[in-house]
């Protein structure tokens, strides 16, 4: 599978409150994607308009991964004298 067949891992799926954009919501929730965030809305002066994000799991637990790793590599908390803090 190329990188462009490959799913998104966030998408932001955006359009009218209406039953298309709820539909779209459930098909990527049916792809695997979980709800990222709370749903946005803003009214354009003739519709809701809506935006929710989604991401697929193993994002979440690459980027905690990463963090645990980060974390594990750093020096003793306690020797931090603060320098570079404004």
């Amino acid at each position: 599978m190329s990188a462009e067949e490959s799913p998104l891992t966030y998408r932001l799926i955006t359009g009218p409150d209406d039953r298309s954009f709820c539909e779209r919501i459930s098909a990527a929730l049916a792809e695997g994607y979980i709800l990222h965030g709370n749903p946005a809305v803003t009214f354009n002066g003739v519709a809701v308009i809506c935006a929710q994000a989604v991401i697929l799991p193993h994002a979440v637990a690459s980027s905690d991964a990463a963090v645990a790793n980060a974390v594990s590599r750093l020096e003793d908390p306690e020797e931090f004298d603060g320098e570079g803090i404004a």
